[in-house]
C-alpha cells in the first residue's frame, strides 16, 4: 500500500541555484524552517550515497531519520530515500527549466515495508490525514527553497 503526494513549485531562479539549495544537507536546517538539526554521517560533495541524520518536529514530536541520496542528476534530479518505522520514504526532486525560472516538482511517496494487518488497518484509516499534514509541510519546504534560491 503506497501513498504519494506530487507539489511543483515555481522558482525564480536558475534550475544551476535551485540545485544549490537542494543540494546542501548541512545548509539545509538553516533554510528550512521544518527542520531542526542535520548531523551528516558522510563526507565529501552531495552525490549518490550522501548520509545524514535529519531531525524535525512533526505533530508536536521530534524525531531524527536517518536519509541517503540514492540517485542523482545534477541540475535536473536527485532521489532521496529514509527508512522508518516500517515505512520506505522516497522524495524525487526534479528540476525543469521554464519562464526563465525553474519549476521544482517534488513527488513524495510512503510504502509500507512487511505490513501486518494492523498497520494496513492505519494506513486505511489515517493515511489520508498523515499526507495532508506532509502535503503541508513539503509544500512549505518547497516555498522556503525558493525563497533560498531566488536570494542567491
Amino acid at each position: 500500500m503506497e501513498h504519494t503526494t506530487t507539489l511543483t513549485q515555481h522558482i525564480k531562479a536558475s534550475p544551476e541555484k535551485v540545485w544549490a539549495v537542494i543540494s546542501d544537507i548541512p545548509g539545509s536546517a538553516a533554510t528550512l524552517s521544518g527542520i531542526n538539526s542535520i548531523q551528516m554521517l558522510s563526507e565529501g560533495p552531495y552525490g549518490e550515497g550522501t548520509r545524514w541524520k535529519e531531525t524535525r518536529t512533526m505533530m508536536g514530536k521530534q524525531e531524527t531519520v536517518e536519509m541517503w541520496v540514492s540517485e542523482t542528476d545534477p541540475p535536473r534530479s536527485t532521489t532521496v530515500k529514509a527508512l522508518q518505522g516500517g515505512a520506505d520514504y522516497t522524495s524525487r526532486f526534479n528540476l525543469t527549466e521554464r519562464d526563465g525560472g525553474t519549476d521544482l516538482t517534488l513527488t513524495f511517496g510512503a510504502e509500507m515495508v512487511n505490513p501486518s494487518f494492523i498497520s494496513k488497518v492505519g494506513m486505511a484509516l489515517f493515511g489520508k490525514i498523515g499526507m495532508n499534514m506532509t502535503r503541508k509541510a513539503l509544500s512549505k519546504d518547497l516555498a522556503e527553497i525558493a525563497a533560498k534560491a531566488e536570494s542567491l
